[in-house]
């Protein structure tokens, strides 16, 4: 079995906990994403990096909140965490 079944099936199996955490660390990472991406200045490629932060944090929070298949919320979770962190570590740099 893959890496990522073996979390998958984890993330099912203790869903409603999993997803409480996820949601609060999901979008403290977010917040602090927007904010050091405002920190670089209002141009438009900051613009689009906050277009992107936004619409994974929303969208993954609106995926929790419609109760979508876990598999779908666990896969936007993934989503998110790496392309904030990603554009975590370019804005502080």
């Amino acid at each position: 079995m893959s890496t990522y079944q073996n979390l998958l099936n984890t993330y099912k199996s203790g869903y409603y906990g999993f997803t409480t955490m996820s949601v609060m660390v999901q979008s403290c990472l977010g917040g602090l994403t927007a904010m050091f991406i405002l920190m670089n200045g209002v141009t438009p490629v900051q613009m689009v990096q906050l277009f992107f932060t936004v619409v994974l944090c929303s969208g993954f929070n609106g995926a929790v909140l419609a109760q979508q298949p876990p598999k779908l919320v666990f896969n936007l979770l993934i989503a998110s965490v790496v392309i904030n962190t990603l554009l975590l570590i370019v804005n502080v740099v």
